[in-house]
């Protein structure tokens, strides 16, 4: 083989394609697996499809790994269904995910989560067949409790339940036991969106068929609902204010857990200088009124409190396909509704508060504790309201921004009240006290 090896991949292919087919195939298996990768693209179609029927899977795997990507991705376009569907399942991790990427399947679509290992079969076939072929490859297979039945294009037409075979005689055809009624998902449904059909249908596996119907492969629902739950972890932690952790949190390193939230709480402490600055403002009405400073606290911790509260229930209606953008108006009308009237409740909560420790002796808030009673459950009412309004209308901001809608961390939205929230105590609590303590 060394005189041909020796020439340009094309003459090589050339070559080859003057042998028949059993030669040809003997020959380009004795190519290195370098040369195999460089010379296959030269062949045409038609002989490659040849090629991949007669290399074998452990042949077939190591040029297809060895391919570049754009080969690949070019060659793939070019074939059957079928061939693709075999292909695809026979690289590594990592070329699989670029070739699907490449591909056009998108990397949230529920192909990326399918197998290559299920039972399929025949309308001409009898159930003694199938029950056969069950035997053969139904170890591999991720659930036996279906079984798909394609024609000969590999078409998806129908799906069996396995009890249906059982109770079948074996002599008697698949295509006696069909009612062609089933249920597929295409290969660029979205992870989320898929969710959706199975809780519908209630079923713990479903076939992913192409635009034309072709059979690819399966989904289990467990498999579906691992991914839900790493998009939740991702979620939760990014709503803690930090960056998603790569493996699970006992693996994570010291090093690495620093890292995923330093640069967060970097983030957020320069928000919260701000609110510094805003006291630094006001540092006139703060030595005229030290009593103002007493529920400070009180006041930013629950616009921040209402915030994230707000921000947590939108992220998850988001998440569940309960909103979406075009909603953003009902929702800011149901959440000024929501934070007058919780707002209400806290702004009264603190003037009660506030006469009975008047009444009772427990502490003096001078002479006009009357109207710093009412500054204060006056800012409730704004601070609360300001931050259900803020905390409910962040995600939608991010969505149309096409970024994460969980960004809108629990601290960023606490951050960002605890500033303007100051703001307006300040302001309130001039406009009942001006002339007074001010």
């Amino acid at each position: 083989m060394d005189h041909i090896t020796s020439k340009h991949p094309a003459d090589i292919a050339d070559q080859l394609t003057q042998k028949s087919s059993k030669d040809r195939v003997l020959s380009f298996l004795l190519l290195a697996g370098e040369a195999k990768a460089e010379v296959f693209p030269y062949f045409d179609s038609e002989i490659q499809q040849e090629l991949i029927l007669n290399l074998g899977n452990e042949a077939t795997k190591e040029l297809f790994n060895e391919l570049a990507p754009d080969d690949r991705t070019l060659l793939l376009t070019d074939f059957p269904d079928s061939i693709i569907k075999e292909i695809i399942n026979l690289l590594d991790q990592k070329e699989r995910e670029q070739a699907l990427n490449l591909l056009g399947y998108e990397s949230d679509s529920i192909a990326r989560l399918m197998t290559p290992h299920y039972i399929q079969a025949k309308k001409d076939w009898t159930v003694k067949r199938v029950l056969e072929s069950i035997k053969i490859y139904g170890k591999k297979a991720e659930t036996l409790n279906f079984v798909y039945v394609v024609n000969d294009k590999n078409k998806l037409i129908d799906d069996l339940r396995i009890g249906q075979l059982l109770m079948a005689e074996d002599s008697t055809l698949i295509e006696e036991l069909m009612d062609k009624n089933f249920i597929a998902i295409r290969t660029t449904e979205k992870i989320e969106e898929s969710l959706a059909i199975f809780d519908k249908y209630d079923r713990e596996a479903l076939p992913i068929v192409t635009e034309k119907g072709i059979l690819v492969g399966i989904v289990t629902f467990d498999d579906l609902l691992e991914q839900i739950e790493q998009r939740d972890t991702e979620d939760m932690q990014k709503f803690g204010g930090m960056e998603e952790l790569d493996v699970s949190y006992t693996k994570t390193s010291l090093s690495d857990l620093v890292k995923k939230r330093a640069g967060w709480l970097v983030v957020l402490f320069l928000g919260e200088l701000l609110t510094a600055s805003a006291m630094g403002h006001y540092d006139d009405e703060i030595a005229k009124a030290v009593v103002l400073a007493l529920f400070v606290p009180l006041i930013i911790s629950s616009g921040g409190n209402s915030g994230s509260q707000a921000a947590s229930l939108i992220i998850r209606a988001m998440a569940l396909k309960e909103l979406q953008l075009r909603d953003w108006w009902y929702v800011m009308k149901k959440e000024f509704v929501s934070g007058l009237l919780l707002g209400g409740i806290l702004g009264l909560l603190g003037f009660i508060r506030i006469v009975i420790w008047q009444e009772a002796g427990i502490y003096d808030y001078g002479p006009y504790w009357l109207w710093v009673a009412l500054s204060v459950s006056t800012s409730l009412l704004f601070i609360v309201l300001w931050g259900t309004l803020s905390g409910a209308l962040i995600p939608f901001l991010l969505r149309k921004m096409k970024l994460d809608p969980a960004a809108a961390s629990a601290p960023f939205v606490a951050t960002l009240v605890d500033v303007t929230g100051l703001i307006i105590y300040f302001s309130v609590s001039a406009f009942f006290l001006a002339g007074k303590l001010l």
